[in-house]
């Protein structure tokens, strides 16, 4: 009679599977957040290096790198930098508040949503870059044509966000509201902003993406100070590197400001990230 051997079972640690320390490396979200960016500029690098980019239009990331070291130390990166923050802040704060307020009040009222639906319709496809002109026009070349124009790009993004939140508000929340006799202002407090949170939120991304698109290109006109500026007075004397850096820094500001907006959503609606966990498993 022949007799099955018994087979030999071995446990093979995390770090010693197929691939090593760099397949454990790679599971890491932080690492992938960052690889694709450093690959791309090692890429970016070599291919300038072996003269496949023309270096005129392209430099390479280490000639940008010491631009950039070298508008640091002047002083003068942070003077363009605060000056388009406080400017994408300012226009922010005009546009997000009325666009939430305005979006709560639209979700729970069919006649005002039906009276101003159309007029925002209207005018939410026009590029808000086109409406830049016109808000020289009526506050000038100073800080509040700036301001006046981030704020409606941001306002629209908060205010449909918003409105749909509350508009899809399961009809039962409301219902219980009604019956235990809840004033407008308990319903607007205690269930409309609620539920509409992480559509405010995800407006206010898109808002702040906007602002930082159309404060650089308000910041081509009636100023010397911003990172707008910065980009298009190094095209007209053809300073590449230091249009780079601006370019750069702007993307910078972009990627900061969403994490900063999803620490501040993961803080305000802790609900959601749990209901994102429950899910997951």
């Amino acid at each position: 009679m022949m007799r099955e051997s018994p087979k030999e079972v071995r446990i093979v640690p995390d770090g010693n599977e197929r691939g090593g320390w760099f397949a454990v490396l790679f599971r890491q979200g932080w690492f992938r957040a960052i690889a694709s960016p450093i690959a791309l500029l090692i890429i970016w690098e070599i291919l300038v290096r072996t003269g496949v980019l023309d270096a005129r239009f392209f430099p390479a990331p280490s000639t940008v790198l010491r631009e950039l070291v070298r508008i640091a130390a002047s002083g003068q990166l942070f003077v363009h930098i605060g000056y388009t923050l406080s400017r994408v802040a300012v226009g922010f704060l005009l546009g997000a508040v009325p666009g939430v307020l305005l979006g709560i009040v639209m979700g729970l009222s069919p006649a005002l949503r039906a009276f101003l639906q159309p007029a925002i319709s209207s005018i939410y496809p026009i590029p808000k870059v086109a409406l830049f002109p016109l808000a020289m026009l009526i506050f000038g070349l100073g800080e509040s044509s700036k301001w006046a124009i981030v704020a409606v790009a941001v306002f629209f993004q908060v205010l449909i966000s918003t409105l749909a939140g509350v508009v899809n508000i399961e009809r039962v929340y409301l219902d219980v509201a009604a019956d235990f006799r809840a004033t407008r202002w308990q319903a607007y407090r205690t269930i409309a902003l609620p539920a509409a949170l992480p559509f405010i939120f995800t407006g206010c991304q898109l808002g702040l993406g906007m602002a930082l698109i159309v404060v650089v290109i308000a910041e081509n006109f009636g100023t010397e100070f911003g990172l707008g500026y910065m980009v298009w007075h190094s095209w007209q004397i053809f300073e590449v590197g230091e249009m780079y850096v601006g370019l750069i820094m702007v993307a910078v500001l972009g990627y900061l400001s969403q994490l900063l907006m999803g620490r501040l959503e993961r803080l305000l609606i802790p609900w959601k990230r749990a209901e994102q966990v429950r899910l997951r498993f």
